[in-house]
This record gives C-alpha cells, structure tokens and sequence, in this order.
C-alpha cells in the first residue's frame, strides 16, 4: 500500500476517495469500445451526420467541429467506411454552399454570418440563421483535415468535379480569410480573437493538403499560420493564457515543439484539471455552478479523456491509465458520457450523451489497449 500511496503522491490534481479506489479500475477494452461508439450511432441521423447530442435537447443539430471529433472514435478503431461517410457528408454540406464559400474567397468576411457556418441541420445540410458565433476557423480546418487524410490514404471521398473544386476552395478560402491573424470565435464559440486551436487546425490541414498532388497550397499560407502559432503559444489567444483547446494541438493536430506540448500539459493539469473533468479556462460562465459566474467552472469530461490519448501516444503508460481511470469515472450509471459535470458535485447536464465526449473515450481506450 505504502508504494501505491507514493505512486499517487507523485500525479499532481487532488484526488477523493473515489479517484483512490479508481486506481484498481481494470478495463475490458473491446467490450467498452463497442459500447461507448453504439451509443454514438444513436446520433446518427443518416450515414456520417450525427447530431452532437439527443433530439430533446439544443445539441440535436449538426456541428462540422462535433462531426469531426465523432469520427475520431471511429478511425482510430479501424472503421474506414463511417469516417468516409462522414467525410462524404461534410463535403456535401460545403459544396451545397458553394456560392457562399465563392463570395468568401472574392471579398473576404467581415460579418460572422458571412463565414462557413459552424452548424447545419442534420437532414437537409441547411445552415441555422439565428444570431450565433459562426466565424470558427478550426472547423474548417477540421473539414479539410479529413477530406486529405482519407484522400493520403487511398480512401477518397473526393469523386466529381464540383468535390474536387470544393477541396481547392477549401484551402483558398482559408487563404482569403487569413486565418493566420483571423479573429474567430474559436473551438467554444465564444468572443472574437486569434485563437492558436484555431491556427493549429488551419495548419495541420494545409501540411497535408501539400501531401495531395491535385491540391495547390501555397507555402507561404502554411509558413504564416506556423508563424502565428509560434508567437502566441503557450497561450490560446490574449485573453486566455491555459485552455482545454490546446490540447488539441497536441492531438490530432500534432503541430507543437515538444517544448510547447510539455507547456501546454503543465499549465492544463496544474490550472484546470478537476475531478470529474478538466475545465476550459479560468472563470469560464458556461454552465458555471456559481451565481456570480466564478470559480466554479463546469468540469469538461472529454478532457480527462483527451489527456489519457495524449500520454499514450507520448508512451507515459501510468499517466495513460491514470486518466482513463478518471475518465471511465466519469461515465453515468447508464453508460453515458456526458458533456460536463457542474462543479464539485455528481450531476452531469442535460447534453448526456455528448457525441464527442464518447468519442474521444473510445479513442483512449484505443490509444491505451495498444500500449498493451
């Protein structure tokens, strides 16, 4: 005991009773991995579109960024053929907004409503008008990042002209927009900055768009975003110095140093690692279980889970475990994962199950059964 106990005295957040007696949790990773990605199929509205959560709650719409995120879960077990379908999906959605994407690229958005909507209705790939934070850079990147991936892969989605004309779009509208030095309302839709998620997503899709023969990227559109990313890192943007969404960087970015990544996870699990999640910043207001709005910021559950995938791949196999020990902590009595948990007690929010959350648990499940 006196071993486990210094073993636990070394991993820096607090720990209860109950992450203790997670410390003995044993994983039946085969059995998980399909439960959690059944329940993501329940999302499934038709073959690659999944809503980000159930149709009784506001998350029963389409984001291009939760899509994204979903399919991770899937590709990283081995289903090609959903990924696709989701990849084929997302380029639907942007070609049917071809003329919006065009005008775009001629004049340059100045107007969040002018941008490629973050949000599409599940059935008819229509975008929802009402008054929302749609300027989200990293979704586009995501987009791309997928569409190029599968193509490097020999799995193309890509089979007429207007598709392909649409991939090329992709990159000069991101071009267009600058997205170097782009104020967007970033991975949580919030206020207006440059946001290094949103770079980083930009990026790490343009590097493997150059991959692509038929594709034209320019080298200075890819040297700019490097720049930019360089400058501001470790911070998110001005306003926030840690954040959840430079995790996303490390993974499945993979565009920082590694002087960067060992930043970003020092500041994330000292500044926002809690119990039941990890939260997105400091005085964040979304869902914050404080009247006034402070210090009891909403626990993200996808968070832990995002760290556990992290370590893995970086070979840190007691880290790995540790936070998908906390992670499966997370789960509801009935299976689910949910999108957060108010602060410092047991009650999740109504967006339970949230799509993402349960995709990237399927993913470090993944990540650490193959650590063996």
């Amino acid at each position: 005991m006196l071993d486990i106990r210094n073993k636990w005295k070394s991993l820096r957040p607090q720990r209860s009773l109950l992450l203790v007696l997670s410390f003995f949790m044993t994983f039946d990773f085969d059995a998980e991995i399909k439960q959690h990605l059944d329940v993501v199929r329940t999302l499934e509205r038709q073959p690659g579109v999944f809503t980000a959560s159930l149709d009784d709650t506001f998350y029963n719409k389409a984001w291009l960024r939760d899509i994204y995120f979903i399919t991770l879960g899937f590709f990283e077990t081995g289903d090609i053929e959903t990924t696709k379908n989701a990849a084929k999906a997302l380029l639907t959605v942007f070609v049917k907004h071809k003329d919006k994407i065009n005008w775009a690229i001629e004049n340059k958005p100045h107007e969040a409503w002018q941008y490629i909507h973050a949000r599409f209705h599940p059935e008819t790939f229509e975008e929802y008008w009402e008054e929302w934070g749609n300027s989200q850079n990293d979704a586009v990147g995501e987009v791309l990042n997928l569409i190029v991936t599968l193509e490097l892969m020999d799995a193309s989605v890509v089979e007429t002209k207007n598709e392909r004309d649409m991939v090329q779009k992709i990159i000069d509208y991101l071009i267009s927009i600058e997205y170097w030095d782009d104020d967007d309302n970033g991975i949580w839709e919030e206020n207006l900055e440059v946001h290094a998620s949103s770079i980083g997503s930009c990026v790490a899709a343009l590097r493997k768009a150059r991959k692509v023969d038929w594709l034209e990227v320019p080298e200075v559109a890819v040297e700019r975003g490097e720049h930019a990313l360089r400058a501001l890192l470790p911070r998110e943007s001005i306003t926030k110095f840690s954040d959840l969404a430079l995790l996303t960087l490390i993974y499945p970015f993979a565009v920082t140093t590694e002087e960067e990544t060992s930043e970003i996870l020092k500041n994330v699990e000292y500044h926002l690692v809690k119990e039941k999640g990890v939260i997105r910043y400091k005085l964040d207001k979304y869902y914050n279980n404080n009247i006034d709005g402070f210090s009891e910021e909403a626990e993200w559950c996808f968070g832990l889970a995002w760290l556990a995938i992290i370590y893995a791949e970086r070979g840190d196999k007691e880290r790995a475990y540790y936070y998908l020990r906390r992670t499966k902590a997370a789960v509801t009595a009935e299976g689910k994962m949910p999108e957060l948990y108010y602060s410092h007690t047991d009650t999740p929010n109504e967006n339970t199950p949230l799509g993402w959350a349960e995709s990237m648990y399927v993913v470090a499940l993944q990540k650490v059964k193959e650590m063996g």
